[in-house]
C-alpha cells in the first residue's frame, strides 16, 4: 500500500499553530513512509473562505519547510484539488446515495425542525431528526420539487453500532442510535463537512488521517458514509489537542496563534516545528532539541493522549538553542537585518562581528535580543543600581581610572582601534600589583569605569571589543 495523507485547511484565516502541526505530522508521516502528502483546501464556507488566505497558508506552509506533493498550486492526479471545485464530484456521490436509497431529499423547513427538536428536548429524547420525510414516496418527493420547496440530501442513519482502531486513542465504539439522519448536502447544493471529507479522501485515496482530536466525534458519521459508498475507510490518528494553561483550548487570548504571526517576530520555522512536534509527540531518543527533517523514522505509535499545553516560555528557548546553532555568518547576517540604519555593528570588521555574535548568542533567544546587548561595546550610558553607585564611591576607583585613561590615551596615540585581551589583564595586574587594589574593589572598579556598569560578562571579552573612542568617553564620565 501506497500511503497517502492530506493537510486540509479552510482559508477563512492565516494558518493556526495547530493546523501548522497537524500539517507537520502528516508532512513527516508521509517523508518516513515514502508516500505522498497532499493539500486539500475546504474552501466551501463561501462567505468566510477568501484565496488570500489560502495563499497565505500556503506561503507560511513553505516557510515552515513543509512541501506538499500534491495540492492546488501543484497539481497532481486526483484534483482539484479546492472543494469549491469539487461540487460536481459531491453530486455525482449524492445521486448514487439517492439512486440505492441510502439518502432521501428532506424539504422540512428550519422553522419545522426548530419545532422538532424543541418537542423532543421536552421528552428528553435525543435530538435526532424524527425522519419525516425518510419514507416519501418517488411521486411526493417529485410533487414537492415541482412545487418548488427547497430540500436538503439526508443520509438514513444505520441503526448499529460501529467501532475502529486509532493510533492514539486504541479501540473506539460508537454506540447505536448516537446520531440520527443528518444532512450531507444543503439546498444550495453546497456539501457539509462530514460528507465531503468522505468523498475527497475516497477519491484521493488516502490512506492514513491524522488530525486532532476534536474531529474524533466526526468520525462516526464519516465511517457510516465510507460504509454507504463501499470505501475503505482510512486509518485513523486523533493527535492532542493543544490548550493554553488556563488548560482551555487555544485561542487568541493565549497570544499568538497564527504562524504567520510568529514569522513576523522572528521566530526560527525550525524551533517552531521543533516545539510543535513534541507538543503531543515523543522523540525516540528522548530528545528536546533537533531537527525535524533529520528525526529517525516517524511513526504514529509516539503519540501521548493527553493535551498539549502550549508554553510560550519554552517555545522561546527551543528558539534560543536554535538560533544558536545557526552558522555564524548566518547569524551575523540575520542580526544585521534587525539592527537599525547607521548602527555601528554595522561598520565592524567581518572578525570583530564573528567575535561579538559568538560571545552575544549565549544570552539571545532572537535575533534582536542583541540589540541591547551592544550597548556593552557602543553605549555611554550609565548604570543607577545601587551596587555602581557604591562602586563609584570608593576611594580606590578615582585611581582605577586616572590609570586606564593613561593607558587609553596611550593606545590612542599610537592608533589602535581596539585593545587586545592581553594588554587588558596587564591593566587588571598593574591595578593589583601597582596600585595595590584587590578584591571586589579591583574587579568591580574596574569594570564600572571602563562599562559603566556594576555587572555583566567577563571583561577580558568585553573590552577588546569595545572602541578605544567608547572607552575613552566612559573614563571620563
Amino acid at each position: 500500500m501506497t500511503v497517502r495523507v492530506r493537510f486540509a485547511p479552510s482559508p477563512t484565516g492565516y494558518l493556526h499553530i495547530g493546523g501548522a502541526r497537524t500539517a507537520m505530522y502528516n508532512y513527516l508521516f508521509a517523508k518516513a513512509m515514502g508516500g505522498t502528502y497532499v493539500l486539500r483546501i475546504e474552501d466551501t464556507d463561501t462567505d468566510r473562505s477568501e484565496r488570500k488566505f489560502e495563499e497565505a497558508q500556503i506561503e507560511d506552509l513553505k516557510w515552515l519547510g513543509l512541501p506538499h506533493n500534491e495540492g492546488p498550486d501543484v497539481g497532481g492526479d486526483y484534483g482539484p484539488y479546492r472543494q469549491s471545485e469539487r461540487l460536481h464530484i459531491y453530486k455525482e456521490w449524492a445521486d448514487k446515495l439517492l439512486k440505492e436509497k441510502k439518502a432521501y431529499p428532506c424539504f422540512c423547513t428550519e422553522a419545522e425542525l426548530t419545532a422538532k427538536k424543541e418537542i423532543a428536548v421536552a421528552a428528553k429524547l435525543a435530538p435526532h431528526y424524527d425522519g419525516t420525510c425518510r419514507n416519501l414516496t418517488d411521486a411526493e418527493v417529485e410533487a414537492k420539487t415541482k412545487a418548488g420547496l427547497e430540500s436538503v440530501i439526508r443520509f438514513k442513519a444505520p441503526a448499529k453500532a460501529y467501532e475502529f482502531n486509532d493510533h492514539v486513542r486504541g479501540h473506539v465504539v460508537f454506540p447505536e442510535g448516537m446520531v440520527g439522519d443528518f444532512v450531507i448536502v444543503r439546498a444550495n447544493g453546497i456539501p457539509v463537512y462530514n460528507y465531503a471529507v468522505v468523498v475527497d479522501d475516497a477519491a484521493m485515496k488516502i490512506t492514513h488521517v491524522i488530525r486532532a482530536e476534536e474531529h474524533l466525534p466526526n468520525t462516526l458519521r464519516q465511517l457510516m458514509l465510507y460504509e454507504a459508498f463501499g470505501e475503505t475507510p482510512p486509518e485513523f490518528t486523533h493527535v492532542s489537542l493543544l490548550i493554553g494553561e488556563d488548560r482551555q483550548k487555544l485561542s487568541k487570548r493565549h497570544g499568538a496563534t497564527s504562524v504567520r504571526l510568529y514569522k513576523e517576530q522572528n521566530y526560527l520555522p525550525s524551533a517552531m516545528l521543533n516545539y510543535l512536534l513534541l507538543l503531543g509527540w515523543s522523540h525516540p531518543e528522548e530528545k528536546d532539541i533537533f531537527d525535524i527533517h533529520e528525526l529517525p523514522p516517524f511513526t504514529l505509535d509516539r503519540f501521548t493522549k493527553s493535551a498539549a499545553i502550549y508554553d510560550i516560555v519554552k517555545l522561546n528557548h527551543i528558539n534560543g538553542e536554535h538560533l544558536r546553532l545557526l552558522p555564524t555568518d548566518t547569524l551575523i547576517a540575520e542580526v544585521e537585518k534587525v539592527l537599525p540604519a547607521g548602527h555601528p555593528f554595522l561598520k565592524m570588521d567581518h572578525d570583530w562581528k564573528v567575535r561579538c555574535v559568538t560571545l552575544s548568542k549565549e544570552k539571545m533567544n532572537f535575533f534582536n535580543d542583541i540589540i541591547p546587548l551592544l550597548d556593552l561595546y557602543f553605549g555611554s550610558e550609565v548604570s543607577t543600581e545601587a551596587d555602581y553607585v557604591e562602586a563609584r564611591s570608593w576611594e580606590t576607583t578615582p585611581q582605577i581610572q586616572a590609570y586606564l585613561k593613561g593607558e587609553i590615551a596611550k593606545a590612542k596615540a599610537e592608533g589602535k582601534k581596539f585593545v587586545t585581551e592581553a594588554e587588558y589583564n596587564e591593566w587588571s595586574n598593574h591595578v593589583k600589583g601597582e596600585l595595590k587594589i584587590k578584591g571586589k574593589q579591583l574587579f568591580m572598579g574596574i569594570r564600572a569605569v571602563l562599562t559603566l556598569q556594576a555587572h555583566g560578562s567577563d571583561l577580558k571579552f568585553i573590552v577588546p571589543l569595545t572602541p578605544i573612542e567608547v572607552l575613552e568617553k566612559r573614563l571620563s564620565m
